[in-house]
């Protein structure tokens, strides 16, 4: 406390003002080291740690494209056989009217007057008609299954690559982790090379590659 011109300094008051003055004075030889061993401690795990959030914040958006590319994969294979279903009935159909056809024009050839003829002809043209129109919806419906089929098939590779991608950072953390127990500076460095690997891992899902 202060008052008539004198001021009394405490055991606390007198720590901080030295620490304040970067430990010179008085006790040097005895202080210096062990503060500055102890402040370079504490920046290497902030230091890990603040690195470990930052991994574990891409670890878990990539683990969550996985999952979405994943599920999107699933559906679109879903479209390609629905699409695959509905081009077999069409060429079904088309193997019905085909049938049909091939009856009208027999039963064409054994009529016995011209007019039964032309009407079994009539058939046998309306059905040539209907069989063109079923064979071009059959052919976009297997080109529509085929679409399908390639952008799950893409979906999946860029799954495996997020994937890569999540494994890679979790290495990552847990050479963070071992780094923060042993102190060593090449695990650290590990841990920060592996990061970067699986961040480019995953700069490789995002582009499609």
């Amino acid at each position: 406390m202060s008052g008539h011109g004198f001021h009394v300094h405490g055991p606390h008051d007198h720590e901080l003002e030295h620490a304040a003055s970067g430990g010179h004075g008085h006790g040097d030889g005895h202080h210096a080291a062990p503060a500055a061993e102890h402040s370079g401690g504490m920046s290497m795990t902030s230091k890990i740690a603040m690195c470990t959030a930052v991994i574990a914040t891409f670890g878990a958006i990539f683990a969550y494209m996985g999952g979405a590319t994943q599920a999107n994969a699933g559906i679109y294979k879903n479209n390609a056989a629905i699409k695959k279903t509905e081009a077999s009935n069409q060429w079904n159909y088309f193997q019905s009217k085909s049938t049909k056809q091939a009856l009208a024009e027999f039963a064409r050839d054994t009529a016995a007057d011209e007019a039964r003829k032309q009407g079994w002809q009539a058939k046998v043209a309306r059905y040539e008609q209907e069989k063109t129109d079923i064979q071009t919806e059959a052919k976009k419906l297997e080109a529509e299954a085929s679409k399908w089929d390639s952008k799950s098939d893409e979906q999946m590779h860029q799954h495996h690559r997020w994937a890569q991608a999540t494994t890679v950072l979790q290495v990552s953390i847990a050479l963070a982790a071992i780094a923060l127990l042993t102190r060593r500076k090449w695990l650290e460095r590990a841990m920060f090379g592996v990061a970067v690997a699986g961040l480019a891992v995953g700069g490789l899902a995002a582009f499609h590659l």
